[in-house]
Parts: structure tokens; sequence; C-alpha cells
């Protein structure tokens, strides 16, 4: 079987065009005689792909000098602990729970600070994201947290929360680099690498600086301060040196397709393509509601779990793999990340009303 699309929620498919390069350049990069994956990260070689890969994520979402770059470990599951550890001032937060991730986000902030539920969706599965126009919050928050992206259930805030003065914290882990956006608004953003970034191993973190300090939670290790790696310029010990190498090359990969304006029209077509079957359909029915639709995640059941089940074999044999939704949802999910192209995307929407057409006989 050749190159097959690939609508997996992550780790998620790739740039074909990142691939090839990388594979170009595995035995010997740029004449240094080694892979990326054998040179130190302390060489001259390795800080230039840092270096690089930072300042093109700078242009690309226009994030100005008062915000750091960082390349973290972990996951966004371990920024669960970091954000309460290090932006404990109060010792407050309110959390905005719209997903199974933001739940956990919440669950692991309550281990730190007094933390409430400003709103949740959870009364009807987090089929959607509630409205946050006028949502009042606590005084003296250290904080407000949201997880921007819902990837199981296919949802997306299209509305920010209006915090003032209180810092934004946005997990955006399967929606950064879909779209533009106003760093400006966050004081920081988190994002595992897996689904729309680059490979699993690293993860970033956009922060205000006036946001890093020393003076976090006393028992906070000094491996989860982010001041640590701040300082370090993310190397206080050694990065996930190959899989930044390759989030570079999805940066510039970006810019080279017109930026993320370009990307955002591209990603509303996709999704577009995908919804409008769902609308027309007697078969299938969209999960999230429609004010909330990802353009990420798009999610859809038949209410028949043999009929959903022979849906996602028959897409396997039409090279359209891992559509199985999250267990939580049921049903099918596409992930169709930036690497996901309009073909792909097309020929699952034909694929979707073929069996629709059989499924009616």
């Amino acid at each position: 079987m050749g190159r097959v699309y690939n609508f997996g929620p992550g780790p998620a498919c790739l740039p074909e065009d990142v691939l090839r390069e990388a594979a170009d350049e595995m035995l010997n990069f740029e004449g240094s005689g080694m892979s990326v994956m054998e040179m130190s990260h302390r060489s001259p070689a390795f800080q230039g792909i840092l270096s690089d890969a930072q300042q093109t994520l700078r242009e690309l979402m226009g994030i100005s000098d008062e915000y750091d770059i960082l390349f973290l470990q972990g996951g966004a599951s371990t920024q669960f602990a970091m954000v309460p550890m290090n932006l404990s001032k109060n010792g407050k937060a309110d959390y905005l729970v719209t997903g199974s991730f933001a739940k956990k986000a919440m669950q692991e902030g309550k281990k730190y600070l007094d933390v409430s539920i400003a709103v949740s969706s959870e009364d009807d599965n987090f089929a959607y994201v509630p409205e946050v126009k006028g949502l009042a919050f606590r005084e003296g928050i250290d904080y407000v947290h949201i997880c921007e992206n819902n990837t199981i259930y296919g949802t997306k805030f299209w509305t920010l929360p209006e915090t003032g003065s209180v810092p934004l914290v946005a997990d955006m882990s399967s929606c950064i680099l879909s779209e533009p956006v106003d760093v400006s608004k966050y004081g920081l953003i988190y994002a595992g690498a897996q689904k729309n970034i680059g490979p699993a191993g690293v993860t970033l973190v956009i922060i205000r600086k006036d946001l890093i300090r020393d003076e976090v939670l006393p028992y906070t290790p000094t491996m989860l301060k982010y001041s640590t790696h701040s300082k370090n310029n993310s190397m206080y010990n050694t990065p996930p040196c190959y899989a930044i190498y390759i989030c570079g090359k999805v940066f510039k990969w970006l810019k080279k397709q017109g930026g993320l304006s370009v990307m955002q029209d591209v990603n509303q077509r996709k999704a577009k393509l995908l919804y409008d079957v769902l609308d027309e359909s007697n078969l299938f029915v969209g999960t999230a509601h429609k004010d909330s639709r990802s353009i990420m995640n798009v999610t859809f059941v038949t209410g028949d779990e043999q009929l959903d089940a022979a849906f996602v074999a028959g897409a396997k044999k039409e090279g359209l793999v891992n559509v199985k939704g999250h267990r939580s949802v049921g049903g099918m999910r596409a992930s169709i990340y930036n690497a996901i192209t309009i073909e792909g995307v097309e020929k699952l929407a034909a694929y979707m009303r073929a069996f629709e057409k059989e499924y009616k006989k």
C-alpha cells in the first residue's frame, strides 16, 4: 500500500514535502556527516535549527518580543500541572470545562489551587461550547484556562472569554497554526506538537515574559519551572532535538503555503466539504452543535454501532485511515489538520456519500 490519507487525531499526518526533506537529510544534515538525531544539542548546527524554528514561528504567528517561545517535553498533559505551579500568586484559577482534556486540566489544577469551574458543557457530553460573552470570573484569580479546540468532541471556541487583566491560558494542541491568532490576547498558549505542529515528543509553550517567575509554588521541580527553560533557551537538559527539527520544517512549509491566513481558508474549505455531507445526509449525524463545530476535528455517527464499524472498515480499504471516533463519542472522527490535503477530504466526502447510497439499497 502506498501513502494513505491519515485522519488520525494525533500522532497525525505530516506534510509530505517535510517528510521527503527530512528523508534526504537523514544521514547527513547540511554536510555535517551525521543525522540531526545524532548531533549534540550544544552544536552550532543544532543551535541554528532551534533558533530558526523559533524565528519562523514568531513570523508565522506574529509573536512579539514580549513572549518567549519554549520547546518542552511531557506533552500538554504536563502543562496541566506546570500552569498552576508557575502562575499561582493568589492560589486561585477559573476553568472552562468543554471536553475531557479541559476537565483533566481542571482536575490537575485542583491539586495546587482553589479551582472553580466557570462554565461547563458536560451536561450534553461536551457537544457544544457554552456562551462566554459576559461570563463573570472570580475576583483575585491568577488565570482563566480554556481548551480552545476539543479534539475528541469536535468543538471549538469561536469567541474567547473576556478576562480583562487576568491572563488567559489556552491549550491549543489541536487548533494551533490552523488560522491566524492574536497572541496578545493570551498570557500563555501551549500545544502538544503531535496534532498540527510536528511529531510527538515536543510541546510548544508561548508565554508572556512577565509571567515567567522564579517565585513559583515552593515544591515545583526545577524541570517544571518555566524560568528554568526560559533562562536556558529550552536547553536546560537535552531537548527533543529531532522533533524540534521537524517542527521547524513544518513552520517553513506553512510559510511557503502562504501563511496562516491561507491555511485558514484551506481549512475552512476542507471542513465545509464534510459538514455539507453531514447537513445533507439522512444517515450521518454530526455530534457537535453547529455553532461550536471545529474545523480541525469533524465528529459524526450513524446511530448504529455495527454500521459505524462497517464505515470505518470500508474507509480503510479506500486508503482513508484512522477515522474511528473516540470511545467517549463513538462513531467516526476525521481530524483534518493542515497536512491533510483537500484531495484527501474530497475522497472522504465522496466515500461518505457512496456509503450512504449503498446503505439505502
